[in-house]
């Protein structure tokens, strides 16, 4: 193949599945055709079950497709899939690392699989050790490295061999801004050195707008594709910034926005304030009665906002075939009893140590009834911890610890019945149904009876889950998981809501409605404790905590975190800023 031939080219690709327990064929790709330009970035995105990884297997020449042509470098996948596969690198969303070998073994494993010559190795590995900067850990086991480090671990053995193309299967997933940046630093650098062609599948937004080209898939199809300013003129001259009236958080305001649908298209805050996408056609008199008089000012729009208009057109188009408005996010029913200003979580020196190594020091803080905390840091912080600890899955070695007027140093257990918990990963039983896993956690909470039955009917209208009852919960798509996780740890209507990383890897449109949810529950006096790694979803807390090697580096509301940062424009520099700062200093 010439230089200039292009790096991927598909037309009418058609892809279908047969999923057990269902009749008709899931169709993951319809008749899509794209073609990617030889030594390029571009992206893939799209929301759950768009079909972005069934593109990305196709390309490795791990799937074939039922219809359509494709040609990766030039040659059929279909007709010679292990000619592909040897000039291609390709990281799967869980990259399969061997915990238990060090970075040096692993690196080893992957180049001897690859047929990597020993004379070729020494030169590729100091390369990818000073791109990933993990010269310093070649001898630690990969179990023991954060899950950044995990994740530029897995990209170097991806590329011990030096491939002509690199897939990268949502690659930053579960990582925090500073490694994300830092993996985004070693692609770059890959395309504008080694000329790599690289196509990503992502769910952040910013990252699809460094790109060359984007493909956005829904449903999977191919709704649009083109230079980031293409998709960034989907929604010029619609977007505008709102600051909220004194003392009303920006979540309310964006919430009320998100709830008019027919003049609003998306809302999200930033920085304090409330970025927001007006219709087209949006009445000028309904769009100001939103406001009350708040000032609002136009914004250039962001790869972001273009997407955001594309898939809320997709969803009217729905609608209109089917008849029906898609449902809000509904509220949560019951108020939960208690005092706005009551704490009902109190730290005090809270520190958890695992032999020698401190992964806790010293920390103190309180959480008020209905708050919204976020608990941020990069991976190995010491916040997943911190977190454990407060729901009580995890005791501490010493200091303070009060949940729901219950000492967690003595009574962990009574101090459950009162919180919910969603964790990181789905944590259901796959093999059940959705009626079926609401069923055994219900009874786990001590519902039973016509209880259970009514709680179950709730959640299920809540979260959107009726018409899935009987479906097994380990086939739904990411989204519908999301919901029936939330829809369990809800179930027996909790105090406290404990959140794990529960966007991650989400779409924007799945994030929106998530984060509604969640401000309806606040509203009722619900409070809400959530680690994350998308910065923009510290803007909707009442405070946050940043934490790094153990230590709490900041605390307060997200203007105070970014006044502490030097005044940074948003969370994700501020948090940036905060944790480089403190590891300079070495602190």
């Amino acid at each position: 193949m010439n230089a200039a031939a292009p790096a991927l080219v598909g037309q009418g690709l058609h892809k279908g599945f047969e999923v057990k327990g269902s009749k008709p064929v899931v169709q993951a790709l319809g008749d899509v055709s794209l073609q990617v330009p030889a030594g390029t970035l571009c992206a893939l995105v799209g929301p759950d079950g768009a079909g972005k990884t069934t593109l990305l297997r196709l390309a490795a020449g791990l799937l074939r497709a039922d219809q359509g042509t494709l040609y990766v470098l030039g040659i059929d996948v279909a007709a010679d899939p292990q000619a592909v596969q040897d000039r291609i690198s390709y990281m799967p969303q869980r990259f399969g690392l061997y915990e238990d070998l060090s970075v040096q073994e692993n690196l080893d494993l992957y180049a001897d699989l690859h047929g990597v010559p020993k004379n070729v190795r020494r030169e590729r590995y100091a390369r990818l050790m000073e791109m990933t900067d993990l010269g310093r850990f070649t001898a630690r086991p990969a179990g023991k490295l954060s899950g950044g480090m995990k994740q530029k671990l897995g990209l170097a053995c991806t590329l011990v061999r030096s491939p002509e193309l690199l897939l990268l299967d949502e690659p930053t997933v579960g990582v925090d801004p500073l490694s994300r940046r830092e993996l985004w630093e070693i692609v770059r650098q890959l395309v504008d050195d080694e000329r790599l062609s690289v196509i990503v599948s992502t769910a952040y937004l910013d990252e699809a707008e460094r790109c060359a080209q984007v493909f956005v898939m829904h449903e999977g199809r191919l709704i649009a594709q083109g230079a980031p300013q293409q998709i960034r003129d989907n929604a010029r001259d619609l977007c505008f910034i709102a600051r909220p009236p004194e003392g009303v958080p920006a979540r309310t305001l964006q919430a009320k926005l998100l709830d008019a649908p027919a003049v609003i298209v998306d809302a999200v805050p930033q920085g304090g304030e409330v970025r927001f996408i007006r219709r087209p056609d949006a009445d000028a008199q309904a769009l100001a009665a939103l406001f009350d008089g708040a000032p609002v000012e136009p914004v250039p729009a962001r790869l972001e906002d273009g997407f955001m208009v594309l898939l809320r057109a997709k969803q009217k188009e729905k609608e209109r075939e089917k008849g029906t408005a898609a449902a809000r996010p509904q509220v949560a029913a019951v108020a939960v009893a208690g005092e706005p200003d009551e704490v009902v979580i109190e730290v005090k020196d809270l520190v958890r140590k695992f032999g020698d190594f401190t992964a806790v020091a010293s920390t103190s803080f309180d959480v008020r009834r209905g708050e919204i905390f976020g608990l941020l840091g990069p991976n190995g912080a010491g916040k997943t911890t911190t977190f454990r600890m407060l729901c009580g899955l995890l005791p501490a070695t010493s200091g303070f610890l009060q949940v729901a007027g219950v000492n967690l140093r003595h009574a962990r257990a009574q101090a459950r019945s009162r919180i919910g918990y969603v964790s990181q990963k789905f944590a259901l039983y796959g093999n059940l149904t959705v009626a079926e896993n609401l069923e055994f956690f219900g009874g786990a909470y001590g519902l039973r009876g016509q209880r259970l039955r009514d709680r179950m009917q709730t959640v299920l209208q809540q979260f959107d889950l009726l018409g899935q009852e009987k479906a097994a919960s380990g086939l739904l798509p990411g989204g519908f998981k999301q919901r029936l996780a939330m829809a369990t740890g809800l179930l027996h209507e909790p105090e406290i809501l404990f959140l794990d990383e529960p966007t991650s890897g989400t779409d924007p449109l799945a994030r929106r409605e998530f984060w509604r949810r969640i401000t309806a529950l606040s509203e009722a006096g619900v409070t809400v404790i959530i680690t994350t790694h998308f910065m923009e979803e510290a803007e909707y807390c009442d405070r946050i905590v940043i934490q790094d090697a153990g230590k709490l580096l900041a605390i307060g509301t997200p203007q105070q975190v970014r006044v502490q940062a030097g005044s940074a424009p948003d969370m994700e520099e501020a948090f940036i800023g905060i944790v480089t700062q403190s590891r300079e200093a070495g602190t």
